[in-house]
């Protein structure tokens, strides 16, 4: 293998019902294989950031998670919340009910105030725009709209969605992209032979919850 692949891997658990003793071994997981990140409920930020202490493993969390249409001065208190928490990513739904609809007017302002708590704590961003459920010249849009700004990834699912990542959005998104913006792929990604393609694709984080079995298989590769 000519990569490095935990370095891609942000390990995530999100379903609804997710306890602390998931959090608590998602953590431990984490920090055994280096994975870059973990991705876990805005509840858990200050308990991921105690169990990962002395790690070189991220914490992350959602915003607007996973429908995306809270107005923006809630996801805005999210992320709040979350820094005040001593979160190191969010990953936050844009308001896909806003793209549908053509009001991107809507879009710009929801990123620009989400953006500027962040920027002033100097953490990472990744947008969530919801591939699966996009045509592809509503991806398109979406990767010219958030090239205007600084942000850190775009990234392609929430995983709740009926359709997560393919390939093919992957290449859509690596097209239409600066090189600053990374991509980060989620939504359905259970194996070593998927989580490669997708890197081949362009992506440059990947979201997982099956990383444990996805680092067992690479190992087997």
């Amino acid at each position: 293998m000519s990569f490095n692949l935990a370095s891609y891997i942000d390990h995530t658990i999100l379903k609804q019902a997710t306890t602390i003793s998931e959090v608590d071994k998602v953590c431990l997981e984490a920090s055994l294989e280096n994975f870059v990140a973990v991705c876990i409920p805005p509840k858990y930020v200050s308990d991921a950031k105690k169990l990962l202490d002395g790690s070189n493993v991220k914490v992350a969390t959602v915003i607007g998670f996973p429908l995306g249409f809270t107005a923006t001065e809630t996801k805005v208190k999210e992320i709040m919340e979350a820094l005040a928490m001593g979160v190191d990513e969010l990953d936050m739904v844009i308001d896909l009910c806003a793209l549908k609809s053509g009001d991107w007017k809507h879009l710009e302002k929801e990123i620009t105030e989400c953006l500027k708590p962040i920027y002033a704590a100097g953490k990472v961003i990744k947008v969530i725009v919801e591939s699966g459920i996009l045509t592809d010249t509503e991806l398109e849009a979406c990767c010219e709209l958030y090239s205007k700004y600084d942000i850190d990834y775009l990234k392609t699912s929430t995983g709740f969605s009926a359709k997560g990542v393919t390939t093919e959005a992957v290449k859509l998104m690596r097209a239409h992209l600066p090189q600053r913006i990374g991509i980060k792929a989620s939504g359905g990604i259970r194996t070593y032979a998927f989580a490669k393609e997708l890197i081949e694709a362009g992506a440059t984080r990947l979201g997982c919850s099956a990383s444990m079995q996805i680092m067992k298989e690479s190992r087997m590769a």
